[in-house]
């Protein structure tokens, strides 16, 4: 038996000898080794790396490419990338609590801003909110989508639907409101200490920086394409400006951008609503802080524009700042654009179309400050008030009437505003009154004014903007409703009552207004709740000053003088000191004066945004289906929206009512008038119910529909014309009997005598379902059953389906936009040859590489149409130039140029002017170029052919361009009669 100390030893021995043993050695040793380096780390060297240490990470940031350019079809560049100086800031401060960063950022953005615009640059523009003319916060967003978006950025909402009801409910002020003062959120700014206008500003610039607060190695741009000024104090003061610097970035620029901003758009930052938009394969390409294209061509092009990112190595501290930038791939140019439009003919259709606009308001204003249109009969005897005139500087915001009241305002200014602050406050005592009276006059028994006044107060504000009135809640048959709304029998007192009795008031919006907190009994309270909320209301409402503004200026308590001695004084015109001491001493008549700005342009159609003040025109090449032009008046200035937008001109655009941001080219849609009418030809001829021998009786009216429409020669007529003689007289009666004739069936067609004025024969055969078949499978063949083919948004035809006879005619519910009149007229020049129009030519590397041709698609060809049908149309087009319009084309025919085209006239109603247009095209015998115009509200055609004689004459070097781009208003020549 082995002693006990044997025992041990063998145990020992054993356990020495084991695994076990080997690990627990091992273990002591590592645990000794990491004990020593802990001990070294933070004994030995604790203090010195607490002082020196600095926690690196590794960032990759994407670096996006130059974005591509465009070119026109000669190689002119009309989109380009350009070097400029950005003031940036990174936020990178290492703060101790919200309030401290709040404090240290706001002095920082505020010190900045100040350096900025101390050297005249601005600070970034592009937040959701801006000021109103009243300085009250308004939302930029067009419609509540927009704004509800805008609002779910601002809350970190991915959707819409996240927001509480609050939250989709809040104010722009409330907004701003939150932004400045939330406790977890807020960014600490002092609203009682700043005006509106520098609260704004911080916001901008922290809300931006807000954006990269989860990538704060991400800069954020404060200012963009400053001075050379700004930068030096920039630099001079970066040792107290933290996280500030200067970066030389690339902007987006573009060349005569009020001709081309309609079709090529402009770039911004992407938004959550375009991103969440894309596709997954998509999204991967894209980050939230990329530059894309926002509108037009550079949207629909973005993924052919955009580079190829590059990749920066990043290493950054603890609180973001980067410590070291290491090289890594190099971002790749995009591709580049080359459109087939000529630039040239592009710049000299939108003036020209300007220089023809401003001739036909000159030659319709008239020296009277007031004017009722409803009292016209036909729409082309419609004329331009001079006190229309003198509004519209105030009603379309070219004059600042808040400045009106500003301590630097001008005498003239300040005289006003004075005239307008006494006659407000008596104009609201007489609403009050009316308001207030249950016994009040009717509606239809006040004065004008107060009629304007209640309208504004009851739709305007009540029922559209604020909602108080619900409207898909009132019952429109209801009697008491027809009273006010179309009898005018009832006064307000009596409508709003009815309406509160009846549940057609939201009660929620009113809770300030009454002491009930929104639990009505009485009816009385709620509506003097009513009327108070109104009177605050226009208290700080432009719409209500802008509509007592117009009457003040309609009574002559405003005058034209003041109006345009204010246009000096808030520089809106150039300073010219014997003008204004001319107005001011009253030897210059304000009426003159207005006429000559107008005549030299120096105040512009799209300005004064009159009837007429819009003007469109597209043009191809009829053998390829290419665009040369693609016109849209007014235009805007989109180097103000690329880059970081600026809002207060954005909104100032939204609200332009000249509606710069339409496109009229390929969004406007009207009646296309006589211009119908060769298409109408095309198909009677070819369905066989007239020949090119057949003549039929024009007898200034027709009757064999009712109600009898009557031809525009009337109380003249025609007589007898075929088909050749219709299209150059534009012959109604001729065209309606033709569309008749297709909308008879069975024998109808053989019942017809030659001049069967009553048609009684025919009337049991007329179906005019079969007519509008008819003319909608030719309207098909041509290509205005679908858009044109055109990569920028464009508008859906709509072909007639409401009486054959008018819409033979170009009238019934036929609605086209110019750029599919331009395609259709494109196929009529070719004789048949139906193309997809295209603005694009090709797309190529930045080393002139092809990388996709966009040559335009043939759809058709209209081998039903003969070559007879062809060269009578083509005939009477031409004859609609060398005969019915000999002295307007004079110079053209003097010329071995030919035209062919068309005149069309499209009314709209009889209280505002027809539309005027004209598509042709020339060389008439072997087409290069087809176009079409239209001059919206323009009276007559005859002004849009006036346009179309300038555009050929440029073209073809007819006339020196000189002569053609005067700058001046055009001198209307033509009586503005015919078709």
């Amino acid at each position: 038996m082995y002693s006990v100390w044997e025992r041990v030893k063998s145990g020992v021995s054993r356990f020495v000898q084991s695994r076990g043993f080997v690990a627990i050695i091992v273990f002591c040793v590592l645990s000794a080794i990491l004990l020593q380096r802990v001990f070294y780390l933070q004994i030995v060297k604790g203090q010195e790396y607490l002082d020196d240490y600095k926690l690196q990470i590794q960032k990759t940031k994407e670096v996006q490419g130059t974005r591509g350019n465009i070119y026109d079809r000669n190689g002119k560049l009309l989109a380009y990338n350009e070097l400029a100086y950005s003031v940036t800031i990174e936020d990178n401060g290492d703060y101790d609590s919200l309030k401290q960063k709040n404090k240290e950022l706001n002095k920082v953005v505020s010190s900045v801003i100040q350096m900025v615009e101390a050297n005249g640059d601005t600070v970034i523009n592009n937040f959701g909110i801006i000021l109103d003319n009243n300085n009250n916060y308004i939302y930029v967003a067009e419609n509540d989508t927009q704004r509800l978006r805008f609002i779910a950025d601002v809350f970190g909402k991915q959707s819409i639907d996240q927001l509480s009801k609050k939250q989709k409910h809040i104010s722009a002020e409330g907004l701003v409101r939150y932004l400045c003062t939330d406790e977890v959120y807020g960014y600490g700014i002092n609203q009682k200490k700043l005006s509106k206008e520098e609260v704004l500003k911080l916001v901008n610039v922290r809300y931006a920086i807000s954006l990269n607060s989860y990538q704060k190695y991400i800069s954020t741009t404060i200012a963009e394409d400053v001075s050379d000024e700004t930068v030096a104090d920039i630099m001079e003061n970066l040792d107290t400006l933290q996280g500030v610097n200067v970066e030389e970035k690339s902007l987006r620029r573009y060349n005569d951008s009020y001709c081309f901003a309609n079709m090529i758009g402009y770039t911004g930052q992407i938004s959550q609503e375009e991103y969440d938009a894309l596709s997954k394969e998509d999204q991967k390409k894209y980050d939230k802080n990329d530059t894309v294209g926002k509108s037009g061509l550079e949207k629909v092009m973005d993924n052919d524009l955009q580079g190829e990112k590059g990749e920066l190595k990043l290493y950054v501290n603890n609180v973001g700042k980067v410590i070291e930038t290491v090289k890594g791939k190099d971002p790749e140019a995009g591709n580049d654009l080359h459109l087939t439009i000529d630039a040239d003919l592009q710049k000299a259709a939108y003036h020209i179309l300007e220089q023809e606009l401003a001739g036909i308001l000159l030659a319709k204003i008239q020296n009277t400050l007031n004017y009722d249109r409803t009292q016209v009969e036909d729409g082309s005897d419609v004329i331009i008030p001079i006190g229309d005139v003198y509004h519209t500087f105030i009603g379309n915001d070219i004059l600042d009437m808040n400045h009106f009241a500003e301590e630097d305002a001008g005498a003239t200014e300040q005289e006003v505003s004075g005239i307008f602050t006494a006659r407000k406050e008596a104009v609201k005592t007489e609403l009050t009154q009316i308001f207030q009276d249950p016994n009040a006059a009717a509606y239809r028994d006040l004065s004008k004014e107060m009629q304007a006044y209640l309208t504004y107060l009851v739709t305007d504000i009540l029922t559209t903007g604020s909602k108080v009135i619900l409207s898909d809640n009132i019952d429109t048959n209801d009697a008491t409703y027809k009273s006010w709304k179309e009898e005018e029998s009832i006064n307000v007192y009596t409508y709003l009552s009815y309406a509160i009795s009846k549940n057609w008031i939201d009660t929620s919006l009113l809770k300030s207004y009454v002491s009930s907190n929104g639990d009505y009994s009485d009816s009385n309270e709620l509506y003097q709740g009513i009327v108070s909320f109104l009177m605050d209301y226009i208290d700080s409402d432009s719409g209500f000053d802008k509509l007592v503004y117009k009457y003040l200026i309609k009574a002559g308590a405003v005058t034209g003088r003041q109006i345009c001695m204010m246009l000096y004084e808030q520089n809106i015109l150039e300073y010219d000191e014997a003008q204004y001491e001319g107005l001011n001493r009253g030897t210059i008549v304000p009426y003159d004066f207005i006429r000559g700005k107008i005549e030299t342009l120096e105040i512009t159609p799209g300005q004064l945004a009159l009837e007429p003040c819009t003007g469109s025109m597209v043009a191809t090449d009829p053998n390829t289906g290419e665009v040369l032009v693609c016109v849209s008046y007014p235009g805007y200035d989109n180097n103000r929206l690329a880059n970081t937008m600026d809002s207060i001109y954005y909104n100032k655009l939204v609200t332009d009512k000249a509606r710069p941001f339409y496109n009229n080219a390929t969004q406007e849609k009207t009646a296309p008038g006589s211009t119908y009418k060769p298409l109408v030809a095309a198909a009677a001829l070819t369905e066989g119910v007239v020949n090119t021998g057949t003549y039929l009786p024009c007898h200034g009216i027709y009757k064999k529909v009712d109600p009898n429409p009557k031809c525009w020669i009337y109380p003249l007529a025609h007589g007898s014309l075929n088909i050749e003689g219709a299209i150059e007289n534009s012959c109604n009666c001729f065209f309606y009997e033709t569309g008749y004739r297709m909308s008879l069936k069975d024998d109808g067609l053989t019942s017809i005598t030659s001049d069967n004025e009553e048609g009684k024969e025919t009337r049991t055969y007329y179906s005019s379902e079969q007519g509008l078949d008819t003319l909608k499978k030719y309207a098909t063949m041509f290509g205005l059953g679908e858009t044109s083919g055109l990569e920028i948004p464009e508008s859906e035809p709509q072909i007639s389906d409401d009486s054959s006879v008018p819409s033979a005619i170009g009238q019934g519910t036929n609605n086209y936009t110019t750029s599919q009149l331009a395609r259709y007229i494109t196929t009529v020049a070719n004789k048949g040859n139906l193309f997809k129009l295209s603005l694009i030519d090709k797309v190529t590397t930045i080393d002139g590489e092809m990388v996709k041709d966009y040559t335009p698609e043939q759809e058709n060809t209209l081998t039903d149409i003969s070559s007879s049908t062809w060269t009578a149309v083509h005939n009477g087009m031409k004859k609609v130039i060398s005969s019915a319009h000999p002295d307007m084309f004079a110079k053209l025919m003097a010329s071995d140029v030919s035209l062919a085209g068309k005149t069309g006239t499209a009314q709209q109603s009889t209280t505002h002017p027809d539309h005027g247009l004209f598509v042709g095209f020339a060389p008439s015998e072997s087409p290069e170029i087809a176009f079409a115009i239209r001059i919206a509200n323009g009276y007559s055609s005859n002004y849009a052919a006036e346009v179309g004689r300038y555009v050929m004459e440029y073209y073809y070097g007819v006339t020196p361009t000189e002569e053609i781009l005067t700058g001046h208003a055009a001198k209307i020549t033509t009586s503005g009669g015919g078709d």
